[in-house]
């Protein structure tokens, strides 16, 4: 009896250890990817001094009778990033080095290097960043993300909590999303969505295809209130990182096109007030003389429903999109014209070159409309104007397009601002030497941006 039960028990390890190996020889493809594109993706930490908004009078108040200064501190930003290019460019998203003193790079084989800004664009959330190096670098090849397809794979690579070279796998899960930007300031258009995990620290890195071809910008999650996130990511298509690329590597920065149009979105009062035959897009209340969409054809009570492909579904949309393409860029826009179908090939403008305000303290601004209180949440008691483009933030660090500037204070002498004709008034004839301060209003909370106007 014993010497059974000892055979039987021989005979069963026996077939244990030799159980068949699933899939013997099997490599995965995916292995492949990451082998051969993680050390081109790298980690960026950033460093920004801080000081705390105050009246600029307060300051010089504190500087003359005190003799000390407000306080700065410093804070640390982790993002991701990746090499295109073997002289040392990096491509990553625009919020993880604004406003950065110091950028620090760290590659996959520990080698870390000092980084400088070569070009960045707010709107598109696109920077580009160059480190120098005696190795020869690795790069990642750009696919084409007009050829990806909902259901493939997608592979993220980054640096999430600031863990580097972590690896999530996921399918692209859709394609030309719409989603408001966190800041409040328009909307990321044409996004990949994927449900590849990403988590802060992500953000510049590489959304990767299965044949290790970048498709995309890992950039944005989606967070619900109640939720937390619900492990829904967003990336940037390649193709419009590549365009913005080109221009930064051509010119030495990104110059954004320009249609010439004023528009509203099209809702069901608009349609049953002017009769139109569509029940989304961009309508066109005016076409600015000389610019790119008069040149083009396009009239003063056209609805803009597509261009290049992309379904124009809203005014934000299609400001959105145009502001991916350089400037002289060539398009095709399809339109409604009261039930005609039109498609107009469009080059597009550079804003520069239509319009001669002058950027005070590197801003343009100009009045709010309504379609502004709607799009950026602005409360009917905030007067002002708000701002439309920052070509240079050297005064205006923190200041972002939407904010509205509700006052300026200049040596402690506030000026209340209440169209573009109060702040050109007032702003034009601040004198060099000055503390000035603009009260600004984000999402109906106020801010200061104070800086000493040289």
């Amino acid at each position: 009896m014993k010497k059974s039960i000892i055979l039987v028990t021989v005979a069963l390890l026996v077939s244990l250890t030799s159980f068949p190996i699933v899939n013997e020889g099997y490599e995965n493809p995916i292995v492949n990817v990451v082998e051969l594109a993680a050390p081109a993706v790298v980690n960026i930490v950033t460093t920004r001094t801080s000081s705390i908004p105050i009246d600029p009078y307060i300051r010089d108040f504190f500087k003359r009778f005190f003799g000390q200064t407000i306080p700065e501190y410093q804070t640390k930003g982790v993002g991701s990033g990746f090499i295109f290019d073997e002289e040392g460019y990096i491509l990553t998203n625009y919020h993880v080095i604004e406003n950065a003193k110091e950028i620090t790079v760290t590659l996959l084989n520990g080698n870390k290097y000092e980084a400088e800004i070569i070009g960045g664009d707010p709107d598109l959330d696109l920077a580009i960043i160059k480190i120098n190096s005696d190795e020869k670098l690795p790069t990642l090849a750009l696919g084409d993300s007009n050829q990806v397809k909902i259901g493939e794979w997608a592979i993220a690579i980054g640096s999430p909590l600031g863990l580097q070279n972590t690896v999530t796998v996921g399918v692209v899960s859709a394609t030309n999303r719409s989603i408001q930007k966190p800041t409040g300031n328009g909307n990321y258009v044409g996004l990949i969505q994927t449900d590849a995990t990403i988590n802060p620290g992500n953000s510049g890195g590489p959304l990767l295809n299965i044949h290790g071809e970048v498709i995309g910008i890992n950039t944005a999650i989606a967070v619900d209130p109640q939720l937390g996130s619900v492990n829904i990511g967003f990336a940037i298509p390649v193709n419009v990182a590549k365009r913005f690329a080109n221009s930064v590597m051509e010119k030495g920065y990104f110059e954004g096109a320009y249609l010439g149009v004023h528009i509203s979105t099209v809702n069901e009062d608009l349609k049953k007030a002017l009769g139109l035959k569509v029940d989304k897009g961009a309508y066109v209340t005016d076409v600015e003389p000389g610019s790119a969409a008069e040149k083009a054809g396009i009239k003063a009570g056209d609805v803009i429903i597509e261009m290049n492909g992309e379904k124009i579904e809203s005014a934000n949309d299609l400001s959105s999109l145009i502001k991916t393409y350089p400037a002289g860029s060539k398009v095709k826009v399809v339109l409604d014209r009261f039930g005609e179908r039109i498609t107009l090939e469009v080059t597009l403008g550079s804003k520069t070159t239509t319009e001669t305000e002058t950027a005070y303290f590197g801003i343009l601004v100009r009045d709010i409309t309504a379609e502004d209180r709607k799009n950026y949440n602005i409360r009917s008691n905030i007067n002002g104007v708000i701002v439309e483009e920052i070509r240079d933030n050297t005064y205006v660090l923190g200041l972002r397009v939407g904010d509205v500037i509700t006052e300026v204070a200049v040596n402690g002498v506030y000026h209340k601002i209440n169209n573009v004709n109060d702040w050109e008034k007032v702003v034009s004839s601040v004198e060099k030497n000055s503390y000035v301060a603009l009260i600004v209003y984000r999402n109906n909370v106020r801010y200061v941006i104070q800086f000493f106007y040289r």
